[in-house]
């Protein structure tokens, strides 16, 4: 009698979507440094070279999974005005970017923009225009909102932290390396606001909005 061979693993076909969702929740994981295309294939459990027949190189990798991000940005419904409309679309971008850090620098950056990334701007400059908006103030208005966006989340992830302690802790162990009377405005803003219990750098992002979104809709008023 003989005894059967044992059966193969069966592959799962490869196909660019597949590479990139794979490439996407590795650089979630373990940021986009790590990021290579050997490693990809041995998650993928392939050969490097199987990785080109659906992505050239690294740099379009990055351009895939670029497009991925924007693709999850759900941008607002058409029927809102400019103004809440940019709100809820910069909400959106940011909690897009919080899930996905490592692309924020990345985001304006690609030479070969997707689909995706390309729908995301023409709907932004769209309802600016649509909104009666000149091109140099749509221009001015997607400038600085998304200055501000990308700048406030690199901004908050970069900021020193302590997985399972709350910012208030966090400022109290810094303040204690300092002498108050050396510092007294930073010792106050420290414990009589950051050392508050639940305080939240993050909740500062929709304040700083609604001012840009004022001095936009008066600029856009006088222009």
């Amino acid at each position: 009698m003989t005894t059967p061979r044992p059966s193969r693993k069966e592959r799962i076909p490869l196909w660019r979507d597949r590479v990139l969702r794979t490439a996407l929740n590795h650089a979630d994981e373990a940021g986009l440094e790590g990021l290579t295309m050997r490693r990809l294939a041995q998650v993928l459990d392939v050969a490097p070279m199987a990785l080109y027949r659906h992505v050239a190189n690294k740099d379009d990798l990055v351009d895939g999974l670029i497009d991925l991000v924007f693709g999850e940005v759900e941008l607002p419904t058409a029927d809102l005005g400019w103004k809440a409309w940019m709100r809820e679309r910069a909400i959106a971008v940011r909690q897009t970017l919080v899930r996905h850090p490592w692309a924020t620098g990345l985001m304006e950056s690609r030479r070969q923009p997707g689909p995706a990334t390309l729908r995301h701007h023409d709907s932004v400059i769209g309802k600016l225009r649509g909104s009666g908006f000149s091109i140099v103030m749509a221009a001015h208005a997607y400038s600085v909102m998304d200055a501000y966006i990308y700048g406030f989340t690199m901004n908050q992830a970069s900021m020193p932290a302590d997985p399972g302690l709350e910012t208030s802790e966090v400022a109290a162990a810094m303040i204690e390396q300092f002498p108050a009377q050396g510092y007294p405005h930073l010792a106050e803003f420290t414990s009589q606001h950051v050392m508050r219990r639940g305080y939240d750098y993050g909740d500062e992002f929709e304040y700083g909005l609604d001012l840009i979104l004022d001095g936009l809709d008066r600029a856009s008023t006088a222009a």
